[in-house]
């Protein structure tokens, strides 16, 4: 009866425990399905990408710039696929120190610097290690198999011309905008559009294969310069050999199309090569032909002739008194080289007679020769798009008192630049008609801008001839074949409380030939040492030898008598 008792009574505890397995059974089973449909439905996306991302990777594909070319399509800048060595920092300072200072060794970086620059960017998945290496050292970074490391193709700027075309073209920064000169004129046409692709990935970040192409890269535009590349090495030679034989501070010059109003060649001293950047200058950066305005002197005068001529007050026979080389003009003076007497306008011009073209200029209505150097381009920019291009200073209105008047008209009181002042000689050497300058080549020449009567400026032109005879103030400028048209100025520069009697600036303007202008070429050599400092004695050589480069190259026949070598044997130059 015991037994019976014992076996009959409940035992809930051994009932409820299959049930209770089965629930838990039951309850994880469901926790798994929920799980796999969280993952496999609800956050598929989500998920896939993020395992997408632990070895696929959007890659930017580089586009290179635009190739700059002179005239004749010879390269003046390309750009030259390099590789970039690139890091993931918490990924190399995994790597042995050893190895982190062989890498440090090839990049020539400082071992300990490159570790404290690693931890101080441990945040960051890319850091540039060095930019721009040979393929030969990037090869040497990829075999040294460092986890985190890898090469970035990219494109580096080259410029066969070096230093004779720096300030012109310009150069481009590390990460290929333009900074200075036509690079930086026409960033926006030269600079490509980079590309992207989608690729995988090792797990020390080198790409193992392409999977797809996001988008193509799109390469700059290239870019055709109006410069004869020929004629900027011979501009170039000899203006190096003439500021270095002069002592001067600085040169420029510029060599125009006469009948485009193309810029030929375009050069300055000193001067810097874009492919040697550890040893950029800043203040050698400006192409001072464009952005340094200096008074003309007596380049100006042409423009007061043709003044002149366009009253009908003047012809080139007209004379005029300039006795005894000295002009009292209210309290100031005006004063020639030596007394020239009772001489014609042509004389005026042939002698650069300051009192003679004074007396002309007062003679003439208030604001007539202020108004010519208004119409052909002083005061105001050329347009050329050249960055920090100078306008130059021509003042808002014509000179009120008698003195403002007789200086202007001698080229005082008024500053322009080298291609300002080239510009303005486009006139005389078409007939009158102001050409607008370019750097890019064209196909058509401009019609210009009618400034000067036809006759007018083919007089002018006609007495500028005589500036290069042996009466002339510069027979030094003259070529032998060929008639050449010309005017000097030997300007003393401002200082404090004047005109400084110890430095000048030496120009020289021509145009040639004369009977039918080929080129305008002005030269300006800034602050010469010592003596020769005129115009006729340091600017007209290097005008000579730059023309008869430009004559040889073009195979522009000569229009005229030889003349005289006793001419020439002063002013031979030796690039």
């Amino acid at each position: 009866m015991i037994r019976h008792a014992l076996d009959s009574k409940p035992q809930p505890l051994s009932r409820w425990r299959p049930v209770a397995l089965m629930c838990c059974f039951i309850g994880f089973a469901g926790a798994l399905l929920w799980r796999a449909v969280d993952l496999q439905v609800l956050n598929r996306d989500f998920l896939l990408n993020q395992g997408a991302a632990r070895f696929l990777r959007d890659v930017e594909i580089p586009a290179h710039r635009g190739v700059i070319r002179d005239r004749n399509g010879e390269p003046l800048a390309i750009s030259t696929p390099v590789d970039s060595v690139w890091a993931d920092p918490s990924d190399l300072l995994l790597a042995s120190r050893d190895k982190i200072a062989r890498l440090a060794q090839l990049l020539q970086l400082d071992a300990e610097r490159l570790r404290a620059d690693l931890r101080a960017r441990q945040d960051r998945e890319f850091v540039y290690l060095r930019r721009r290496i040979t393929p030969t050292l990037g090869q040497e970074v990829v075999d040294l198999r460092l986890p985190g490391v890898a090469l970035q193709r990219e494109y580096r700027r080259f410029y066969p011309a070096g230093e004779v075309a720096g300030q012109l073209v310009g150069f481009t920064n590390v990460d290929d905008v333009g900074q200075e000169g036509v690079e930086l004129a026409f960033n926006n046409w030269l600079r490509g559009e980079p590309g992207a692709k989608r690729v995988i990935k090792d797990r020390l970040g080198r790409v193992i294969e392409d999977i797809e192409r996001l988008r193509e890269p799109k390469p700059g535009h290239a870019l055709v310069l109006s410069v004869d590349r020929r004629l900027q090495y011979i501009a170039y030679r000899a203006l190096k050999a003439a500021v270095r034989k002069h002592g001067a501070r600085s040169g420029s010059l510029v060599l125009l199309d006469a009948r485009t109003g193309e810029v030929l060649a375009m050069v300055n001293q000193p001067a810097f090569n874009p492919n040697d950047r550890a040893e950029l200058i800043p203040s050698h950066y400006r192409n001072r032909a464009v952005t340094d305005a200096f008074e003309p002197g007596s380049s100006l005068k042409p423009f007061t002739i043709a003044a002149a001529l366009d009253s009908g007050r003047f012809a080139p026979h007209s004379l005029v008194d300039t006795t005894p080389g000295v002009l009292r003009v209210a309290s100031d003076t005006v004063h020639d080289v030596r007394n020239y007497g009772v001489i014609d306008v042509m004389t005026v011009i042939e002698k650069s007679s300051n009192v003679g073209a004074a007396k002309i200029a007062l003679d003439l209505k208030p604001g007539t020769v202020w108004r010519m150097l208004g119409r052909v381009g002083f005061g105001r920019s050329t347009g050329s798009g050249f960055p920090g291009e100078a306008g130059g200073y021509l003042s808002g209105r014509p000179p009120r008192y008698p003195i403002d008047r007789a200086t202007l008209a001698f080229g005082y009181g008024v500053s322009a630049t080298a291609l300002q002042l080239a510009q303005a000689y486009t006139a005389i050497a078409n007939d009158g008609r102001l050409l607008p300058v370019s750097l890019l080549r064209v196909n058509n020449a401009p019609a210009g801008q009618s400034v000067i009567s036809a006759r007018s400026a083919r007089a002018v032109r006609s007495m500028m001839e005589q500036v290069v005879s042996s009466e002339g103030t510069a027979p030094k400028a003259a070529i032998p074949g060929y008639r050449i048209a010309g005017k000097t100025g030997t300007v003393k520069k401002s200082a404090s409380g004047g005109y400084s009697d110890r430095r000048y600036a030496a120009l020289f303007v021509g145009i040639a030939p004369a009977s039918a202008p080929r080129f305008v070429c002005a030269v300006i050599i800034n602050e010469p040492t010592g003596k020769p400092y005129y115009g006729g004695l340091v600017a007209a050589p290097i005008f000579r030898h730059v023309i008869e480069g430009a004559l040889r190259l073009r195979n522009v026949p000569p229009d005229g008598r030889l003349r005289q070598p006793a001419l020439l044997a002063a002013g031979e130059m030796t690039p």
